[in-house]
């Protein structure tokens, strides 16, 4: 399989087109915050660049989703590059010019989040063309390790470039995203768009994944478990940690090397999961994890080494990589193929909505009942989710319906370049009803499957 993918030049083109944009942004991320203190010296200001972000992102999520199934996808993408850079650029002039206003910040900050928003579905639909199968867990590992690089050297090289001059940073995402685009226009394959009457942005629409995860019963487990419930508890923990082992931002070196651990466990999972196949085993990675989390939260009650603390949060996060790319090959997989963004946009949409209040509990925890009980309420939160994962007959997905997705992915249309369907193609069906309950029964029909993100992650725009 990893002949394969080094074999695959639309792969490695996309590959690293997204490690040019990525590895830009994370630089942005730490030093647009510098940016508006040196500026202003207000830190509720520099605050309300991640606020602007996340909620832009939010609400555009969904419609990016739609956008990315009615738009060619490798023509969106190139779009949103050159959005971007048009964005940044602007950034760069004003910077250099010495006169950086609030709202052009807070603009780049949402810009950049709507961009990303139909530009990670966009990826992904176009990934279940490039990539069979057969590939798609290892492709989606190497995904995720090289966005768990970027965040580990992307900060870090992006403060240290803000420290020689406020405008390099910046001007290396800019040169990024034009890498990026140069990228995207070199793929050869092109992820047909669906044609359908009415309004794109109509209720039906907007809700499409959403409904079609709500029918199945796994996926609707998983990601209400391990999706939402999971990314709030976790999300608790590991700013608890920052805070207790920073000695309340007393001392930078503790939380520092528990945020290091973090990133480098997301890292070595992502390295880990080729060889472990994860989406044979979902089932029991995201149930180890979950009780990892929970033991974890109960040993940081005692614990006040911040090596012992980073190393605990650091095995969370790795497993969890594991268990997260086991768990979005299978998405993929199953997802028919006129419908990957709308699935993709809603599954970000549901792990990203609590992801902003987990940090805020753990700190009115932290405040008002000291460390200790507030590990011990978010254990009690985590050995929740273990237990409704661990119990819960909807949590598994059933040896005959991997096996069925698996196959059926492998009759479907992996061919990375052609000739696009006719309309009436069986493939360009809505799924009704029926047939989702029919993918969780006997798996996914082989007419309505083809080859398969942030964090990503869940999580980052780029896939």
């Amino acid at each position: 399989m990893a002949a394969s993918l080094r074999t695959n030049r639309d792969f490695r083109l996309l590959w690293m087109s997204g490690l040019f944009a990525v590895l830009g942004t994370q630089m942005t991320a730490l030093a647009l915050p510098l940016l508006v203190l040196r500026e202003t010296g207000s830190a509720v200001q520099a605050g309300a660049i991640g606020t602007v972000s996340i909620t832009a992102l939010l609400i555009t999520m969904l419609p990016g989703g739609v956008m990315a199934d009615r738009v060619e996808r490798r023509r969106l993408m190139r779009l949103c590059d050159l959005g971007s850079f048009c964005v940044v650029g602007a950034l760069v002039v004003a910077v250099w010019l010495g006169h950086v206003p609030l709202p052009l910040v807070l603009l780049v900050a949402g810009a950049g989040a709507v961009i990303g928003s139909l530009y990670g579905p966009a990826a992904f639909g176009l990934m279940r063309t490039v990539v069979p199968p057969e590939d798609m867990g290892t492709a989606t590992a190497r995904l995720q390790a090289r966005t768990a690089t970027a965040r580990l050297v992307g900060p870090m090289v992006g403060g240290a470039l803000f420290g020689l001059h406020p405008v390099l940073p910046f001007l290396a995402e800019a040169v990024g995203l034009l890498l990026s685009t140069i990228c995207v226009a070199l793929v050869r394959t092109r992820s047909r768009a669906e044609t359908r009457a009415g309004s794109a942005f109509s209720k039906a629409e907007l809700t499409a994944g959403l409904s079609f995860l709500w029918r199945l019963p796994y996926l609707r487990t998983v990601l209400l478990v391990f999706g939402l419930g999971m990314n709030f508890a976790f999300g608790a923990l590991t700013f608890t940690a920052l805070t207790v082992f920073s000695g309340g931002g007393k001392s930078g070196l503790g939380g520092g090397t528990v945020v290091t651990f973090i990133s480098a466990g997301a890292l070595v999972g992502a390295l880990l999961a080729p060889r472990l196949r994860p989406e044979r085993h979902t089932w029991a990675l995201i149930t180890a994890t979950c009780w990892l989390c929970v033991a974890s939260a109960l040993a940081l009650a005692w614990i006040r080494v911040p090596l012992f603390a980073g190393l605990l949060c650091a095995a969370c996060m790795c497993l969890s990589t594991v268990a997260s790319i086991g768990f979005l090959s299978t998405l993929l997989v199953v997802t028919p193929g006129n419908r990957v963004g709308r699935v993709q946009s809603a599954a970000g949409f549901l792990s990203s909505l609590v992801q902003p209040f987990g940090p805020l509990a753990g700190g009115a925890l932290l405040t008002a009942f000291g460390s200790r009980t507030t590990f011990g309420a978010i254990a009690g939160v985590l050995a929740v989710s273990a237990a409704v994962v661990t119990f819960a007959p909807s949590a598994r997905p059933g040896p005959e319906a991997v096996a069925a997705a698996e196959a059926s992915g492998r009759s479907g249309s992996s061919e990375p370049s052609g000739p696009p369907e006719p309309s009436g193609s069986r493939d360009s069906r809505d799924l009704s009803d029926s047939s989702a309950d029919e993918v969780v029964a006997h798996g996914t029909p082989e007419d309505r499957t083809g080859p398969p993100e942030d964090r990503p992650g869940t999580g980052s725009p780029r896939p």
